[in-house]
């Protein structure tokens, strides 16, 4: 091409300076004189033409290959023609035998991207949102390195459409109790609620039939239902499938801006709950940023919407699914494939079980009764040491072996100062009164601070009296000192002796050596027989005086 341009711009300069003719021009630069022609009415050489090779054979079928193109647009990737599969049907159901591969190859590589683009060749128009009307919600999958395991989870986004202020969880599961707690958390972060309406995709926590042909009607989900009427917004559902992806495209570029901003590379935690805290100071984080071509951050954009959101309800929506478990005989509830303890005394009764996203909430009418992290793997169990304490005092040998101990070591429960407690306190009351001494101990931890009954078994431990009594008095000094129980800032003060609560029985069983060690030195005068010498020698006196009477009498 650029040989070309040289030569028109040859010819051109030639004719201008020189001023010879077409003939002398194609003489001297050996060209034709249309050559000449075309130089001389434009400085741009036209385009070289390909020529079009004739396919005669072809051309029969090109109609029938053009169709089978056409339904691989709808069809899955991994199952469109092939040219290999176009001349195999080709051959079989129309009896081209004579077309070549490499023919049938060409034309297909050549036809398809021009179908594709005639076919998916759509047209979107830029929608304006009002501020505090509308909003967008979708989950999306993220893996998680959930306690050391890779474990599945799933992200709940919620986006207000004017602002793009957004909100995001991650749940162990997508269903209904997620889809509700996720918006609660989503209106109480926001302060309100959208007036218009929330687009969704039709999701089964909300939508139970797609009723096609009868302008966007959906059969909802009765539960979906009073959430929607308490908290008072309307739902909008976009089209089945991926036709209506566009109609919600803002929340749908938000969780993969969100997954890979944050989630990327896989989050490392022990619990959801530790990687939610975490994504509220991100969310709070990216409200600093700039939308596309904005001019005002996300921030700035929702301090202005912010009061345009119609008001939370006074009260409160239960998001858990409710279900009613009977108690077996092992003090146990089976919820999802999941077991988990409540106390023994609802043993044989059925009880109502609010299973929420996160965790799991027993109650005895209105009374909540036991509290669980919600169990994911099939199969697991969720024990309460304290379920089982009125029973253990009764049977104290099963303690040793039971899972509610095993639980309660593993996660952190029962810690290192429980342990030496019952240590000493088997040696020193037989394994029976031991492990009952132990239990009183754990029936503290109801009334008092975790740290304050901490503080009372080591204390109790330094003085070496292991009862369940000294632990008790001691947690209350540390309470009364200043413990974990109290929010007020302690003044420093002089130190003090104390005088701590001690059993010298105990003491004397555990270590009589240490004992007499640690005892305070005795100031008192040596002991001394004098007194007891002082009255034999009245005696004395007083007998013989007697002897003396009854002589002179006689």
């Amino acid at each position: 091409m650029r040989a070309r341009m040289e030569l028109f711009a040859q010819i051109r300069r030639d004719a201008r300076v020189d001023g010879l003719s077409i003939r002398e021009l194609a003489r001297r630069h050996q060209v034709g004189r249309g050559t000449v022609r075309t130089a001389l009415a434009t400085a741009e050489p036209p385009p070289r033409k390909t020529p079009v090779r004739a396919s005669p054979r072809l051309d029969a079928f090109k109609s029938t290959i053009d169709a089978m193109l056409l339904e691989d647009v709808e069809a899955p990737r991994k199952q469109r023609h092939t040219a290999r599969r176009v001349l195999a049907r080709l051959a079989e159901e129309h009896g081209a035998t004579e077309l070549s591969y490499s023919t049938v190859r060409d034309y297909v590589r050549l036809r398809r991207p021009q179908l594709d683009a005639d076919r998916r060749q759509e047209v979107f128009i830029p929608q304006e949102h009002a501020p505090g009307a509308e909003a967008e919600v979708d989950f999306g999958e993220v893996w998680v390195i959930l306690a050391g395991v890779k474990t599945k989870c799933h992200l709940f986004a919620f986006r207000l459409s004017n602002s793009g202020k957004a909100v995001h969880r991650v749940y162990p599961t997508q269903g209904q109790e997620a889809f509700l707690e996720g918006h609660i958390d989503a209106f109480n972060t926001i302060g309100g609620i959208p007036t218009r309406h929330i687009r969704y995709d039709n999701l089964t926590a909300a939508v139970t039939t797609v009723l096609y042909g009868t302008n966007r009607r959906r059969t909802e989900n009765e539960r979906w239902l009073l959430f929607r009427s308490h908290y008072g917004f309307d739902a909008f559902y976009c089209q089945p499938g991926i036709k209506g992806a566009h109609e919600k495209g803002g929340i749908e570029g938000d969780v993969g801006r969100f997954r890979r901003t944050h989630l990327s590379p896989m989050p490392v935690v022990e619990t959801l709950a530790d990687l939610n805290e975490k994504i509220r100071e991100w969310d709070e984080a990216d409200d600093i940023r700039r939308i596309g071509s904005r001019l005002r951050s996300v921030a700035a954009d929702f301090t202005a919407e912010r009061s345009l959101l119609r008001p939370l309800p006074a009260e409160s929506f239960d998001p858990g699914l409710t279900v009613h478990p009977r108690v077996d005989r092992s003090a146990l509830i089976t919820v999802r494939m999941a077991r988990y303890s409540v106390p023994a005394r609802f043993i044989g009764r059925q009880v109502r079980v609010s299973l929420r996203a996160s965790e799991l909430v027993v109650f005895d009418g209105r009374t909540p009764i036991a509290r669980h992290p919600r169990i994911v793997a099939r199969g697991g169990e969720s024990m309460n040491l304290d379920h089982y304490l009125e029973v253990l005092k009764m049977k104290p040998g099963a303690l040793p072996g039971s899972t509610a101990l095993a639980h309660a070591r593993s996660t952190g429960a029962f810690t290192s100062a429980h342990e030496a407690f019952w240590a000493s306190t088997r040696k020193s009351n037989g394994d029976a009164a031991g492990t009952r001494e132990l239990i009183d101990v754990l029936l503290l931890h109801r009334s008092m601070a975790v740290d304050d009954v901490i503080a009372g078994l080591v204390a109790a431990l330094r003085v070496g009296a292991v009862t369940a009594d000294v632990v008790a008095v001691e947690a209350r000094r540390h309470a009364a000192a200043g413990g974990s129980g109290s929010d007020r800032h302690r003044v420093d003060q002089a130190p003090v002796v104390e005088h701590r609560v001690v059993s010298l029985t105990q003491r004397r069983l555990t270590d009589p050596a240490a004992v007499i060690a640690g005892l305070p030195a005795d100031t008192r005068p040596a002991p001394s027989v004098a007194g007891y010498d002082e009255l034999l020698t009245l005696r004395r006196s007083s007998i013989d005086s007697s002897t003396l009477k009854k002589e002179t009498a006689s």
